[in-house]
């Protein structure tokens, strides 16, 4: 049973106004199926539209943030719990250890890598939990093209996509992540 989701996205809104529309149905979705949000601990770009929405909707957030990001990222002081952290290692665990499921939202480089490394573990059986893309105007079309490329010429197992799923929006995002069944 889901509880809480870990949702990685931009600490920058991004040049479409679809990204922070889809952070805000984000939250709003969240918080209809009481869900509790996991993320970054940010206030800016993305990451501060998505916590403010499940706030706004009466929601919980717990924020994770790694001590030398707390300036940078400007830890958002609202929030139901906020964990300030060592280091980007101990963000990662940590937000992996407080979520049943992931979604990547639009976002850059970390937010990039943050999803891998949780499809990585996945791989590594580390965790069995499901993840998703929220391909927002086609954010994820690439990437998703790319690790096909990856399954194709034999880098991924085809299985290690089994796990991830790609939706539109959050309703259905969600209800992937709910129906998983580990392979």
């Amino acid at each position: 049973m889901m509880r809480r989701v870990c949702v990685f996205c931009g600490s920058n809104s991004g040049e479409l106004p679809e990204y922070s529309e889809a952070a805000r149905a984000m939250g709003r979705t969240l918080v209809e199926r009481d869900l509790e949000l996991v993320f970054g601990g940010g206030k800016v770009g993305l990451m501060g539209v998505l916590a403010d929405s499940v706030l706004d909707h009466g929601g919980r957030v717990t924020g994770v943030i790694p001590r030398a990001l707390e300036a940078r990222e400007v830890a958002h002081g609202g929030l139901s719990e906020l964990h300030v952290v060592a280091s980007m290692h101990e963000r990662k665990a940590m937000m992996e250890d407080l979520s049943d499921a992931f979604i990547a939202m639009p976002g850059g480089l970390g937010t990039f890598e943050e999803i891998l490394e949780i499809l990585t573990w996945a791989q590594l059986k580390i965790h069995p939990k499901p993840s998703g893309l929220l391909n927002v105007a086609g954010y994820y079309d690439t990437l998703m093209e790319f690790l096909h490329q990856a399954v194709d010429q034999g880098f991924v197992p085809r299985s290690s996509l089994e796990c991830l799923y790609l939706g539109t929006e959050p309703h259905s995002l969600l209800d992937a992540c709910e129906n998983h069944v580990q392979p």
